[in-house]
């Protein structure tokens, strides 16, 4: 598929990584409860995981869901404040839903996760529509604040945890394929980035029982599903200890746990730190075939001063040995993605241009680009100068873009000719005569239905190929 066009977000991503900054709706469900729960997730994968838990802990207060906003009677927006742009598009949306709390009074609007915890309380003065607000940690409390604007009240809670992880609580798989899941394995994050506000609005990094995540991906192959993928803001940071001190679990560790359930299982996790991605989770990976050869591990620029700038921990000397272990060690075949922040405070043409070059050496799959956009309450805000304009933002995003582009494509050359094993998770957007699944890279390939359907594993022989996907032909 061609990149998605955005003022200040441009990517070459697959449909399906392309739903990470989309926006998705809850499905309708009916047992017969009394009242009715409509969201709207918006933003990182994370937060289509907190939807299912939310809905989770509604359907528990008498809340069936509805993928009609009409029939609502409490309407959930889970927001994204990674960019400027994601606030203001979550704001029109609150506009939009004025018009259908007007014919229905008594419909209660609620703003949750990460713009939840940036903004507080000044959301419920700025939206007057808005009835409660509460924050990624807090959604056990969402039965209370729920019973505080019963009885005429606004309601917030936006305190951040530093041992929430509702590891007890089983996700409602509302807005799931049946193929393919999200287990959040840990919340938070202590890498403060310069440019991030996801520190100060998911809290302190803390890491799930891996007890917990084991028993809910075995939970998810006793109802079918052929994929999970293990989420955190920084996966190879992973580290449970059991509370006697006798065990500790580390990412590689947990990825083999999970891994051992069943070889038809699938594994994909997301995100990985260059700083923190060892040997070990490679080697894991490489013993395991049903653990998918694909990492996302953002570089955000290819020069180190801007990467010190950035807080980022590593230089451009340390990425690239990284990538020289993925490649050593999983072959050149191993999918890489990236994201990319072009025109960072101070950054020069030359160090733009260093960029570029990385792109070159590591040969990305897909890349989420960005031009900076300055967030409130980060580190940059408060001690660098945005000093970039913003035309030359603009031109250096679009010769990344362009990079990138050039980079997907011939990747993707790579693959006509061989056979992928690709594991089917639904129709093809264009017509219900072709189905669409991913490769063990993560990229999507596109092949005639023949007698095939949802959940098989297909060998497909690519034969074509687009910036963004592969066209085949099952084979026996």
């Amino acid at each position: 598929m061609d990149p998605i066009v955005d003022l200040d977000f441009i990517d070459s991503r697959t449909p399906e990584q392309a739903a990470a900054c989309d926006t998705k709706v809850t499905v309708t469900t009916n047992t017969g409860k009394t009242r009715r729960l409509y969201i709207e997730s918006y933003g990182c994968q994370m937060n289509f995981s907190d939807s299912e838990i939310v809905s989770s802990i509604m359907f528990e207060q008498g809340f069936d869901t509805t993928s009609n906003i009409e029939d609502a009677d409490l309407v959930f927006l889970n927001t994204c404040s990674i960019r400027e742009k994601a606030e203001q598009t979550v704001r029109n949306r609150l506009g939009q839903i004025n018009y259908y709390k007007k014919k229905k009074p008594d419909m209660m609007v609620g703003v949750l996760g990460c713009m939840a915890e940036r903004l507080k309380k000044s959301l419920l003065e700025e939206e007057k529509i808005v009835d409660l607000v509460v924050g990624p940690d807090a959604y056990r409390d969402l039965p209370n604040l729920i019973n505080e604007v019963d009885g005429g009240q606004k309601a917030v809670n936006v305190l951040l945890s530093r041992e929430e992880t509702y590891a007890d609580i089983n996700p409602i798989r509302l807005n799931s394929n049946g193929v393919s899941a999200f287990i959040s394995i840990m919340r938070g994050c202590d890498n403060m980035c310069s440019f991030c506000v996801v520190p100060f609005t998911r809290g302190r990094e803390r890491s799930r029982d891996s007890y917990s995540i084991v028993r809910e991906a075995q939970q998810l192959i006793d109802n079918g599903y052929k994929e999970v993928t293990l989420l955190g803001q920084n996966v190879d940071s992973y580290k449970w200890t059991s509370e006697d001190g006798a065990e500790t679990v580390n990412f590689a560790q947990l990825l083999e746990k999970v891994a051992q359930l069943s070889p038809e299982l699938r594994v994909r996790f997301s995100t990985s730190h260059p700083k923190d991605i060892t040997d070990e989770v490679l080697y894991t990976m490489k013993k395991y075939d049903n653990i998918c050869k694909y990492i996302h591990l953002p570089a955000q620029s290819g020069n180190s001063r801007v990467l010190e700038l950035m807080n980022r921990t590593y230089d451009r000397e340390w990425y690239l040995n990284r990538v020289d272990a993925i490649r050593a060690i999983l072959g050149e075949e191993c999918g890489i993605s990236s994201d990319m922040i072009a025109g960072f405070c101070t950054e020069t043409e030359e160090e733009h241009q260093d960029t570029l070059s990385l792109m070159d050496y590591v040969q990305y799959d897909y890349s989420y680009m960005f031009f900076y956009s300055e967030r409130p309450g980060t580190l940059a805000a408060r001690k660098l100068e945005d000093d970039i304009p913003l035309e030359v933002k603009k031109r250096r995003l679009a010769e990344i873009i362009e990079k990138q582009r050039e980079t997907s494509l011939n990747r993707n050359k790579r693959d006509i000719g061989r056979v992928h094993r690709v594991l089917v998770e639904n129709f093809s957007k264009k017509s219900d005569q072709q189905l669409s699944g991913r490769n063990d890279q993560n990229k999507v390939v596109i092949f005639d239905k023949k007698h095939y359907k949802k959940g098989d594993y297909v060998n497909v022989f690519v034969h074509d190929c687009s910036v963004g996907t592969l066209f085949g032909e099952a084979v026996d």
